[in-house]
């Protein structure tokens, strides 16, 4: 029977990197893990050991070439290539997937990467409206952990360097023997990393790194909103034993606005306008944030009438069409009012009340409404 194609059993392309390999290889052996199958465990690891044998032959550069220009034929044990994929130790095969995630091992003896990815950061900035909307340029201050200056991140005393351990001896791992089995699990002493700091650095004492506070500047796009993350990459904690840095997340927070409410790309206010206005109408001006207007308000306007000027709200930080300002009028009733004033309200009241006109439709609607509900009860 033919043998799968190395490429499709990883489910990789023929130009797929070494590290996009080995991310494959680490998916479909979690997939194919026999103990992850309890239906069908032999299925899965004759599976398993397909999987094991490509990324045996793929993760090695001459043998992945053999396998490119010749196929099975340039990597085929019998024919000297070197890897016969039927005979593979299933402990083995775990203890390479696995060994890192449980603290053990193989029979490989490997010694566990302690290479580590510095951790990401979070930072709240907190801006204007006026800020988050037309955009702007903020200098953040933020604690990290940084590689010591003084042993390069080693933690080893300038001049000096990490030794071999002397207890696993370099492997990272060590060995004990309990009965009939034999268990190996991460060096105690070394951690995994195989090394020792004899003489640790003074300024990280043997950590190889430091906290600082880092000034950075941070451009923020127009548009942005409570919220939106601005990702500054690599500006996190450094990594461990020369492992990347990690990523800064700036959290924006917009504070609120004296004037203005935000609801995604449109803004809304309040304007209070005068009793005489709202009767006979009137123009009056409204702030924007590029500036005021002029906003016309016509006669017999009632409160909470929501006028809309397009265009006037904000530009979507991830783009579309700029929103509106929609202005809510509030009618004011007027207050400290002087006796004749006073008189002069109470002439117009009954002139509004007489000739039989309903000045007021809400106003007698609500009426007719109180009227019917209680004929309904006395009935």
């Amino acid at each position: 029977m033919a043998k799968e194609d190395f490429y499709i059993l990883l489910g990789i392309e023929k130009n797929a990197s070494d590290a996009e390999i080995k991310k494959s290889y680490r998916r479909m052996a979690m997939k194919f893990h026999p103990d992850r199958n309890k239906n069908a465990p032999e299925k899965a690891e004759e599976k398993f050991k397909k999987v094991k044998e490509a990324y045996e032959i793929l993760s090695d550069s001459k043998k992945r070439a053999a396998y490119d220009q010749f196929g099975h034929a340039g990597v085929d044990q019998s024919a000297g290539g070197g890897f016969g994929g039927g005979g593979a130790d299933f402990g083995d095969i775990f203890g390479d997937v696995f060994g890192d995630i449980f603290g053990g091992g193989g029979g490989g003896g490997r010694r566990r990467s302690n290479v580590q990815a510095g951790a990401d950061l979070r930072y709240n900035l907190e801006l204007t409206l006026e800020e988050a909307v037309g955009g702007t340029e903020a200098t953040v201050k933020v604690p990290v952990l940084v590689s010591c200056k003084e042993c390069s991140g080693s933690g080893a005393k300038k001049g000096s360097s990490p030794v071999t351990c002397t207890t696993c001896q370099g492997h990272g791992q060590v060995r004990m023997q309990q009965g009939f089995f034999s268990v190996q699990q991460t060096c105690p002493t070394c951690q995994g990393t195989g090394k020792q700091i004899k003489d640790p650095c003074r300024k990280c004492h043997g950590k190889g790194r430091v906290q600082e506070d880092k000034t950075l500047s941070v451009k923020v796009p127009a548009g942005v909103d409570t919220g939106d993350r601005i990702r500054l990459a690599g500006e996190g904690e450094a990594g461990v034993n020369g492992g990347p840095s990690g990523d800064l997340y700036v959290q924006v927070q917009v504070k609120d606005h004296a004037i203005f409410t935000r609801d995604g790309a449109n803004l809304y206010c309040e304007v209070p306008i005068s009793f005489p206005t709202a009767c006979i109408g009137g123009q009056l001006e409204v702030p924007t944030l590029n500036g005021k207007v002029k906003l016309k308000i016509p006669a017999e306007t009632q409160t909470g009438k929501l006028f809309r000027l397009r265009g006037k709200g904000v530009k979507p930080v991830r783009g579309g069409a700029v929103g509106d300002l929609l202005c809510r009028v509030q009618i004011e009733t007027p207050v400290r009012l002087t006796k004749e004033q006073k008189k002069l309200i109470e002439k117009l009241q009954q002139s509004l009340t007489g000739g039989g006109k309903h000045h007021s439709p809400q106003e007698h609607s609500w009426t007719d409404g109180v009227k019917s509900f209680f004929d309904k009860l006395t009935g």
